[in-house]
């Protein structure tokens, strides 16, 4: 039973570097990881730390194709047991052999990235939550094998978690989308509402049609994120706060669209320091959900992930996450980030603007 993240020197050097990287560009990731146990937080920022590398190869790269070839080079030899010299790519091959994290869970990942780089729309809620699956349901588990969890039913919530996070994106995101040529909203949905999908993209405005759409989104995300109680109660415990946060900050996007009107065309849904504050709060205090609805089966989307890691000895894998004391403490340090990031994004919204700044 491993009680600490203790690893050879390289190794070390090379988690630090992730932690650099992140602290450039991945802030919000980072300040809402002191929630987790080191033990997880270590491992959790060099697979953040690969995902961050890989999205912006795919988005940022003037040929999406050949990045997508590229990483996934990149996981061969990672999981041939050379990675490249990156230390990313050095940290993550230790991680995926520690945790026994099937490749399947990465290659999904990086097929949910090409997806993106060919804005590719989704036909119904079915196919949606097959993109879904793949840029976060796909990291949901693979933060559940951080934790030492393997079950099929824990798998299976850790999956919604990922799922649902999405779709709050999703909603928060319809008019800054469409501005950039993308539309992920249902196209059976927007039909039944009333919309054409092309002319509603080539002059995206909005409309109580398009609110009934959004509305009907969040209330799916919102069912998803109410089955995630029974995959928190099979969590370690001293894991449970930093989930929670996940979702109850997640879960407060979609509730800012809501207060909104379901206006995410004309506004961006912003989550402010005290809701934040509030929300981690009660991360904090919500250490033993209920264990209900572990039976349910997972979304026939992220199923294939499930069945994965089944697939996958785990022998080897750290299969325990000790209880660490100093939550309140950690609590109170990421409230105190989330507020200087607060404070800070407040003061490059008053500043005039000369491009975008780095998102978290």
């Amino acid at each position: 039973m491993a009680s600490r993240w203790s690893e050879p020197p390289q190794v070390r050097r090379d988690l630090q570097a992730c932690r650099a990287q992140l602290r450039e560009g991945s802030r919000t990731f980072l300040a809402a990881s002191y929630l987790l146990p080191r033990a997880v937080r270590q491992p959790a920022c060099a697979l953040y730390a690969f995902c961050r590398e890989a999205d912006d190869a795919v988005d940022l790269g003037r040929d999406a194709a050949a990045a997508v070839a590229r990483l996934r080079q990149r996981l061969d030899r990672l999981y041939a047991g050379r990675p490249e010299a990156g230390a990313a790519d050095r940290a993550l091959a230790h991680v995926v052999a520690r945790f026994a994290i099937p490749r399947t869970l990465l290659d999904a990942l990086i097929e949910g990235f090409e997806w993106d780089s060919r804005r590719r729309r989704y036909a119904s809620l079915d196919e949606l939550h097959a993109y879904a699956t793949r840029v976060a349901g796909a990291v949901g588990a693979m933060m559940a094998l951080l934790m030492g969890v393997r079950s099929p039913a824990a798998l299976a919530r850790a999956c919604d978690l990922g799922v649902a996070m999405q779709l709050s994106n999703i909603a928060r995101d319809v008019g800054e989308d469409a501005r950039a040529g993308r539309l992920y909203l249902p196209l059976d949905w927007l039909r039944e509402a009333g919309l054409d999908a092309e002319a509603w993209l080539a002059a995206p405005q909005f409309t109580p049609a398009l609110a009934a759409v959004v509305q009907r989104l969040l209330a799916h995300a919102e069912a998803l994120y109410r089955r995630v109680d029974a995959g928190v109660a099979a969590l370690p415990l001293g894991c449970r706060p930093g989930i929670n946060a996940a979702r109850f900050l997640y879960a407060e996007i979609g509730h800012e669209v809501a207060r909104r009107g379901f206006d995410s065309v004309s506004q961006r849904a912003v989550v402010g320091a005290r809701t934040k504050s509030l929300q981690l709060a009660r991360a904090l205090l919500l250490l033993a959900p209920a264990r209900g609805g572990t039976a349910q089966p997972p979304l026939p989307a992220t199923e294939y992930l499930v069945q994965a890691v089944a697939a996958v000895p785990a022998a080897s894998a750290s299969t325990s996450v000790p209880p660490r004391a100093g939550t309140h403490q950690r609590l109170l340090r990421v409230l105190d980030l989330f507020e200087q990031l607060e404070r800070r994004d407040s003061q490059l919204t008053r500043m005039p603007l000369h491009g975008s700044a780095g998102a978290d």
